[in-house]
Order: structure tokens, then C-alpha cells, then sequence
């Protein structure tokens, strides 16, 4: 869902987007970009940094691109589908090297938990934040209170208020520590690192970051603490956004005349002495021609926020293409070689306003002529790029999705978008149904047991006192949660309001249950993808479900077109054989993909793998090339990924468990979850030996013996089946 203009302390991530990018020869400037890069070193002598990456250090350049919702697939099948309308990205990605069909998310599918299983090549579990883009948390009284995610990396638990009562890192591994960052490999071997509203790694929440990164007493945190406003928006455009992380003795930090200490407290192997530089107010002055703190785009213009009417950066719904790359570009030319970047989705009127108002349908005009700019600013920034001798020879691109997001609304026929709009009409035919679930057990189950919900797709319900699984209130409120029904209006047919639901063993199953017991819910409920469940009156003396216009596209839930999305990769190692559509790669596989040919490790073993269907022989770790070693990599994605097919059945198992059972006899129930419980012990087990042996072989230079290779495939294929098993039987 899109968010209206919210406080610089819950600045929105409505949806999320990872692009990435080069050109696929001499590419022009379209008509509209009339701009030359802001910074003078766009002369062809970019990237004259000591960082040096991968085999022969012939990586002087990454490029990671963070699309929010940008589909390969169609939503409508008679309008091109996001990336059909970036030709310039679609293309480059396919010309230059492997692009993936069959990516996913972990879980819960939402922005905040796939961006950083993205970036960390790490589970919710163990990077903190499976429930986002806020999550909520048990106090000691057993009442609860809603968290945000987006926090800088280093940040405690935040919630709004002065003294939440769980101090937590809001990042935190099962042992409570801090989770590891992702630029440490890049600064410890020579390279900046630049953060462009990438997640977490820069400030996210002013109100709590700045006096956090700035210090307490600092005059940055003076001006945050003096600002009645609710918003902070100067402050926003000012602090926001963007960061710097420098290596050691970088000259970048070394020129700013705000260099703050890089801290990492927990960090794996020490971290110190690195500096960053925050902020459009202290980067600006580094990135642009006149040393200012007017950047531009990508076609010339004044990067604005629009809130404060000042130069800065313009909140994270504004991160549009032109906005994203424009920046990219110049931290790039101003020799900071890495950069991660994030980009707002095209289904809502970031860049075009909408003048029926709310969320955009497949097709329709507005969103027509976003992605027409989308394609714009990445011809654009492909020909800036090529000037600047940023090509795939040197240049290590990777572009992915967070996650997809299921369209909701009635499928228009009779138009494709390019040649003939779509047309919608609110409240008739576009926009998520608003489903009160509290009203629904009410009404339908006559259960009134109170509880919290983490709302939407995917609602999390927690319960006070936070009571145990098998309590019988907690029981009969997950049997009538499966039970209540509701009619779709746009098709007209009535059934279940939720498809699954995870009690907290198959959450650990799920990779769900953090270092932190105050923020794991009683239970997850996993929705029809049209319905968005809030908690309201128990009465229901409005509609139980209600068309919203104001939004149309839902993801957190388990569905095709939300779990699946894509990958794009390009550059030295990188085969160029254009679409791979066989290959089942998750979120936690871009990490060490990246890593493998860049030649970096990180301090901790990732929970993905290496995609070395995608890499060409000679960037191949020559410890992945013994007998079986693939056949041991699908078998490992499918027993652990959240949803491969181990995560899915057992999932279905817990959902029938759930749903059986009375107050008198709830057998099945304790019995299933007995058995899933063992079943997880024995995956995780499994799971940690496989992880061992693939990092060995990936980073560590040792390949394994056949013959464990071969037995662990066996106990892997051997687990799916018992999970199949019980999945059909439960």
C-alpha cells in the first residue's frame, strides 16, 4: 500500500524496487533528458577509486538497484508488463547477461523483510525482521505496541515513543547481537559504499537516527529536537536517506566537513576506524559540480522534497527512477564505486498524479506515462554511464524486485495500456477490500477474544499476556480464524477470508522467530492476496469488507504473484545466455552470488547459495564443481527457503492442524505439531550441515568428498518427502 505524507519518524516504504544498470551499446538520450551529470568527473575518468573486485580485479564498479513492485510478468494479460515497458532495463539485463524468472521472497513477502534478506543473504530470523514494514512487540505487562523497521542499522527498537520498553537491537541476530552489515566486506577491502535510501544502511527515521549517528548533543540532533513540526521535513531533506560508508582512509570522507564515526559495536572481527558522510547536506557539496546541495536527477532537475520546498532528498516515495539514478550516477563520478539503491514502484502516482486519486490499475494512463519516464531515465542514465566507461566489462549490475504485488480489481479487457488505455472507476472495479476480521469472528463466530493485529494481507495476531499455543482461547480464536468467510465483489464468490495459518512452531519452520520472544505474534494468518484485514468494531456496523480505491495492490501473503518475482545480473562472470527460466533462486542468493564474484566473504554463513547456473566457468568457486554439487544446492533451496517446497508443505500441515480439534479434543492438533516440531529439528540440522559444506566450497576453497555431498542430498530429498507426506495426510 502507498502511504500518504507520514512523519520523518515512519517515513513510508509503500512498496520496494532493486534496478540495476548499463547500456547495450551507444544508447541516446531520449527527447526529454536535456541534462549533463552534475558532477565533473563525468568525462570519462570515473571510477579512478583503489577499489578493485573479483579475478584479476577486473570489477571496479557494482551497481545494485532495489526495485519496490516492478513485475516481469503481467498482471493483465493484454498490457506489457512492468518490465516489457522498460525496454532499455529488460533489454541491457537480457543483452549483457542472465536474467531469472523464478526468484522469491522469504516471509513474510513485504518490503522491508525482502530487502534485507536481499542485502544480508539472511532470513527474518536472523536479521531481526521477518514481520514488516512494522511489527509489534510484547511489553512486560503482556500488552503490546507497534515497531517500525526501517531504523539505521545500529538503532534499538523504535516505536514513536521516548522509552520503548524493549531495548533490543531492532536488527538482531537469534543471539540478540546486531546483524552483521552489508558493506563491511566492500570498506574493509578499499571500496566506499553508497547507500541511496537503500534499507537501513543510511538514516531512515530522523526523529531517532540522527541524534543516534550525529550524537546526542550534536547540533543536527539540537535541530531535530527543536522542530515542532510532526513531520520534520527539513530535517528529512536534509538528514535523510542517503550515506557514505568509507574505508579507511578514504578521501571521500576525508574531504567532508562532516565526517561521523561509523560504528558497529557487534560486528564480526571488529570495525574500526571507518567514517561515513549522512545526508543531501553533507553529501551534496561532495556529488555536485558547484558544491552545492542541489543534486539533480538523472534529467537535469533540482532534486526536491516536496514537503520542506527545499533541495533534498524527497522521502522514499519519491525515489523514482529519475530520482534514484541521478543520484547513483553522481556518487559513482564522485569515485564511490559501490552503490545500493532503491527505487518506488510505478502502480502508484509517485511520479504522475492520479486524477481519479489512489493507486494506479494495470494500464491505465498514469501509470503509462510513469513507466515511459522509468524507461526514460534508465536510457538516460545507460548513456551517462557509457560516457563515464561504467559498462559491464568493468561493472558488476544487479537488479532485482523485493517482492511482487497482487493486483486487486476487476481484470479490464478491451485495452493493453500502450495504444489503448485501461480505464478504472473507484469503488467499482479497483481497490483492496478493506476486511474487518474482528467484525467477522464476531459476527460469523461470536468470538470476541481481544487481541492486536500487525494489519494486512498477511495479519498478525497477538494476543494479551502473550499466552501459550495450546491455550484454548488461542486455539479457538486460530480454528474460527480459518472458518470465517467473505464474498469477493469483484467475482462474486464467497470463501475462506484466510488460505493458511502458522502457529510459532511452523513459524520457526518459517524462519520467523528472531533473537527477540517480545515480537513473536501468537499467530500468522496468510490471506485471500484481495483481502487487506484490519481489526475493527466487533460489531460490523459498516460493511466487514469494504472496497478501498485509495490502494490496489496487497503483497505479504503466500501467492504466485507475490512470492515470485526476478533477478537481473550482468558484468565480468556473469554468463550472457539472456533469460534463465529454470533455475528456483530466493532473495538470499543475491548476497553471496555477488560476493562469489566480487571475491569478497562475509563474517557469517549466508542462508543462500551461489547461482552457478548464472556465472560463467571461470567465475565459477572451483569448490562447487564436484559430482552432485548442484543437485545438493536445489535440494538445499527447496528444504529451506522459506517457500520452497519443505516451507509450503509443512504450512499446509499446520494450517489443518489448526483448524481441527474442539475444546474437548484437540489431538490432531498436538499431534501434528509434534510431528512438525521433530521435522524441524531434524531440517534444521540438515540445513546448518549443508550451509557449512556450501560456504566451504563457495568462499572457502574447499570442495567437499562425493560422497557427503551425496549423502546430504539424500537426508535433504528424504525430509521433503517426509514434509510432502505429511502435508497430504494432516
Amino acid at each position: 500500500m502507498a502511504a500518504p505524507h507520514l512523519p520523518a519518524s515512519s517515513l513510508p516504504r509503500s512498496f520496494s524496487a532493486i534496478a540495476a544498470a548499463a547500456v547495450v551499446g551507444a544508447l541516446c538520450l531520449p527527447a526529454t533528458a536535456t541534462a549533463s551529470p552534475s558532477h565533473p568527473a563525468a568525462d570519462g575518468t570515473a571510477g579512478q577509486s583503489t577499489c578493485a573486485l573479483g579475478p584479476g580485479h577486473r570489477i571496479k564498479h557494482v551497481i545494485y538497484l532495489s526495485f519496490d513492485n516492478v513485475h516481469f510478468l503481467r498482471d493483465n494479460p493484454n498490457v506489457p508488463s512492468d518490465l516489457e515497458q522498460m525496454p532499455h532495463l529488460l533489454d541491457f539485463l537480457e543483452h549483457n547477461g542472465s536474467f531469472l524468472t523464478d526468484n522469491h521472497t522469504p516471509l513474510m513477502s513485504h518490503t522491508g523483510t525482502d530487502l534485507l534478506s536481499a542485502a544480508t543473504g539472511l532470513y527474518g530470523d536472523r536479521h531481526g525482521q521477518p514481520i514488516s514494514n512494522n511489527y509489534r512487540y510484547y511489553h512486560p505487562d503482556g500488552s503490546t505496541s507497534q515497531a517500525n523497521s526501517f531504523t539505521y542499522w545500529t538503532a534499538p527498537v523504535y516505536d514513536g515513543s521516548a522509552s520503548p520498553s524493549d531495548t533490543s537491537y531492532s536488527l538482531l541476530g537469534p543471539d540478540g547481537s546486531n546483524t552483521p552489515a552489508p558493506w563491511v566486506p566492500f570498506t574493509r577491502a578499499g571500496c566506499d559504499f553508497g547507500s541511496v535510501a537503500s534499507a537501513n544502511a543510511m538514516i531512515e527515521n530522523v526523529s531517532s537516527d540522527v541524534p543516534l549517528i550525529f550524537g546526542a548533543n550534536s547540533p543536527e540532533a539540537q535541530q531535530v529536537a527543536n522542530d515542532p513540526d510532526y513531520y520534520k521535513d527539513p530535517e528529512t531533506a536534509q538528514y535523510g536517506g542517503l550515506a557514505v560508508h568509507c574505508a579507511v582512509g578514504s578521501a571521500f570522507c576525508a574531504d567532508s566537513t562532516r565526517p561521523v564515526p561509523d560504528t558497529l559495536p557487534d560486528e564480526p572481527g571488529g570495525y574500526a576506524g571507518h567514517q561515513m558522510v549522512v545526508g543531501n547536506k553533507y553529501l551534496g557539496p561532495e556529488i555536485t559540480a558547484d558544491h552545492s546541495v542541489d543534486v539533480r536527477d538523472i534529467f537535469g532537475n533540482v532534486i526536491m522534497n516536496p514537503y520542506a520546498h527545499q533541495p533534498g532528498f524527497p522521502g522514499f516515495d519519491g525515489m523514482t527512477a529519475a530520482t534514484t539514478l541521478g543520484y547513483v550516477a553522481d556518487l559513482q563520478e564522485a569515485g564511490v564505486p559501490v552503490t545500493f539503491a532503491y527505487l518506488s514502484d510505478v502502480h502508484d502516482p509517485h511520479a504522475v498524479k492520479n486524477p481519479r486519486g489512489g493507486s494506479y490499475g494495470p494500464g491505465e494512463a498514469g501509470m503509462e506515462q510513469q513507466l515511459r519516464q522509468y524507461d526514460d531515465a534508465f536510457a538516460a542514465f545507460f548513456a551517462r554511464m557509457q560516457r563515464d566507461g561504467i559498462t559491464p566489462a568493468n561493472t558488476l549490475y544487479v537488479v532485482t524486485a523485493d517482492e511482487g504485488d497482487h493486483f486487486i480489481g476487476t481484470e479490464q479487457t478491451g485495452c493493453d495500456g500502450v495504444n489503448v488505455p485501461c480505464t478504472y472507476t473507484n469503488g467499482q472495479d479497483i481497490g483492496e477490500l478493506n476486511t474487518n476480521i474482528s467484525g467477522l469472528l464476531a459476527t460469523q463466530r461470536g468470538n470476541t477474544t481481544p487481541f492486536d493485529l500487525y494489519a494486512g494481507a498477511a495479519p498478525a495476531f497477538y494476543l494479551p499476556g502473550d499466552p501459550a499455543p495450546e491455550a484454548p482461547a488461542v486455539r479457538q480464536l486460530e480454528r474460527d480464524t480459518l472458518a470465517v468467510t467473505a464474498t469477493d465483489p469483484y467475482t462474486g464468490v464467497t470463501g475462506p477470508v484466510n488460505r493458511y495459518l502458522a502457529d510459532q512452531t511452523e513459524l520457526r519452520l518459517l524462519h520467523m522467530v528472531t533473537g527477540d520472544p517480545a515480537r513473536t505474534p501468537t499467530f500468522w494468518a496468510l490471506g485471500n492476496p484481495d483481502f487487506y484485514e484490519y481489526d475493527g468494531p466487533a460489531n460490523c456496523t459498516s460493511a466487514c469488507v469494504a472496497i478501498d480505491s485509495a490502494y490496489a495492490w496487497n503483497h505479504g501473503t503466500v501467492a504466485p504473484d507475490i512470492t515470485r518475482t526476478w533477478l537481473g545480473l550482468a558484468g565480468p562472470g556473469v554468463r550472457r545466455q539472456g533469460l534463465d527460466t529454470t533455475t528456483w533462486a530466493d532473495q538470499t542468493d543475491i548476497r553471496p552470488t555477488m560476493l562469489a564474484l566480487l571475491g569478497l566473504r562475509d563474517d557469517y554463513v549466508s542462508d543462500g547459495r551461489v547461482l552457478v547456473e548464472d556465472l560463467t566457468r571461470a567465475a565459477t568457486p572451483p569448490g562447487t564443481k564436484v559430482p552432485g554439487m548442484l543437485a545438493l544446492m536445489h535440494a538445499y533451496k527447496q528444504l529451506n527457503a522459506c517457500v520452497g517446497q519443505f516451507g509450503l508443505d509443512t504450512l499446509a500441515a499446520d494450517t489443518r492442524a489448526a483448524e481441527s480439534g474442539s475444546s474437548a479434543d484437540d489431538s490432531t492438533y498436538d499431534e501434528v505439531t509434534a510431528q512438525l516440531a521433530a521435522l524441524g529439528r531434524r531440517r534444521d540440522a540438515v540445513a546448518e550441515q549443508i550451509r557449512s559444506v556450501l560456504d566451504q566450497a563457495e568462499f572457502g576453497g574447499r570442495p567437499p568428498a562425493v560422497a557427503q555431498v551425496r549423502s546430504l542430498t539424500q537426508q535433504a530429498d528424504a525430509l521433503l518427502a517426509e514434509a510432502h507426506t505429511l502435508a497430504s495426510s494432516s
